[in-house]
């Protein structure tokens, strides 16, 4: 029994090779990306769909309702639950996505302090009044590691670095393991890299596709159902684009460009945070992924 990482930034073609390998290896599938545990988020989160999943079971998707807010926590016991019972059935298991705390919150010992209402009441309190641009310059001062990692337009997820600072006395990511300190020392890590231009040759045409396979309507459909009240959810790429074209603030052109620059934005993040774990074997376009992948477990 196997437990396979396959991480990555946004675009480099991560759910289509954890299926070619989960029918290899008879594995299921977790995902670890904090966007597509929500039901109805699909088109703009680049969900894998049905069809494509080609019968292998997927979980950690369409987990939670859009104006519930996930937690790192939360991910952290749900997945590991999910992996000790599918190794308890024999069976392997893929963690694939993006989300680098989500992933390494499993493979490794990361305690999260408990939160504290009075703490998290003055942040959100100083969030109202200062803006989101003023609590992230502070985290980027406090803890410049969590600043990379944090998605500056994530209000929910910079207030809690900042709690967590604020309760430990600590940067938010002293509360990181060191790598030795891993729940699964078995765990097989692997990334997809590509060149900046090639990916960014993707992002632009994954973008477009969301918007010719009705991004705008997924998003007008969710408003409707008003759902789109939590945090995480309306400020995702993609969905905060559309939201501001639908109040009247951008047209659909805008918000397509803006779109692309956010995601090309957020890939480089996404490098930066996984180019940290020396753990991680990096495979690029031009071997066979799969066969690479193969070759190494």
């Amino acid at each position: 029994m196997k437990l396979v990482v396959i991480a990555g930034a946004t675009a480099t073609g991560k759910s289509a090779l954890s299926v070619q390998l989960a029918q290899k290896i008879d594995a299921e599938i977790i995902n670890a990306d904090s966007l597509q545990v929500y039901r109805g988020m699909d088109i703009g989160t680049a969900k894998i769909s049905s069809s494509e999943r080609q019968s292998i079971p997927h979980h950690m998707l369409d987990v939670l309702d859009v104006n519930q807010d996930s937690t790192v926590a939360w991910y952290q016991d749900e997945a590991r639950r999910i992996i000790d019972e599918i190794h308890s059935r024999g069976k392997s298991v893929v963690i694939v996505g993006g989300t680098g705390l989500y992933i390494k919150s499993v493979i490794d010992e990361l305690n999260f302090p408990d939160t504290d209402p009075m703490v998290r009441h003055t942040l959100n309190k100083e969030a109202e009044d200062q803006g989101i641009d003023a609590m992230f310059a502070r985290l980027e001062r406090l803890d410049p590691a969590a600043a990379i990692a944090i998605d500056r337009a994530n209000l929910r997820r910079i207030i809690r670095a900042l709690e967590v600072i604020e309760i430990t006395g600590k940067p938010f990511t002293a509360n990181l393991p060191r790598q030795e300190s891993v729940r699964y020392p078995n765990a097989h890590q692997f990334g997809l890299v590509m060149d900046r231009e090639q990916l960014s040759e993707r992002i632009d045409q994954r973008v477009n596709q969301m918007f010719e396979a009705g991004l705008v309507a997924e998003v007008q459909k969710l408003v409707a159902a008003g759902l789109l009240q939590g945090r995480t959810a309306q400020r995702a790429l993609g969905y905060s684009q559309v939201l501001a074209h639908l109040n009247g603030e951008l047209s659909v052109e805008a918000a397509i460009e803006e779109t692309k620059r956010a995601t090309r934005q957020y890939a480089r993040r996404q490098e930066t945070w996984f180019s940290r774990d020396s753990r991680i074997k990096w495979i690029s376009p031009r071997q066979d992924r799969l066969e690479a992948i193969l070759e190494s477990l």
